[in-house]
């Protein structure tokens, strides 16, 4: 059976961590405008924040990645007021693990920031990001 509908990735037998990987496919397969992306993603984001309050320390990246996709969405439709917070908490995410997600989430916030034409924070957070330590 072909798996190709967002209900396909919360069907009964899925663990946690691939409902919201498939949550996140589907959502980036969606038109920009159409779809329910920005449903999909927010519903990743749900099951992301309930795997966090199980295991932080193994799932906090991931609820990261679903904040950054949400944020990508409103930025594509000029909601970038509401995109600030959830930028904000990607990186708050990210700043256990540092490297490579720490990152992006950074490069994800100064999008944000230069949306919102606040050049000096996108600057900052750019900044930050190049001195983040790279992954080895």
């Amino acid at each position: 059976m072909a798996r190709n509908g967002s209900d396909d990735a919360t069907r009964k037998g899925t663990t946690g961590v691939a409902a919201v990987e498939g949550l996140l496919a589907y959502a980036g397969r969606r038109s920009r405008w159409g779809g329910g992306a920005l449903s999909r993603v927010h519903e990743a984001i749900g099951l992301s924040r309930e795997l966090v309050a199980a295991d932080p320390g193994e799932h906090s990246v991931l609820l990261a990645r679903c904040l950054q996709a949400a944020t990508k969405l409103l930025l594509l439709r000029g909601r970038g007021p509401e995109a600030l917070p959830l930028a904000q908490e990607a990186v708050e995410l990210c700043r256990l693990s540092g490297g490579a997600p720490l990152i992006v989430a950074l490069a994800c916030l100064s999008d944000v920031y230069e949306a919102l034409q606040q050049y000096g924070d996108a600057a900052a957070a750019m900044t930050e990001a190049a001195a983040v330590d790279p992954p080895d």
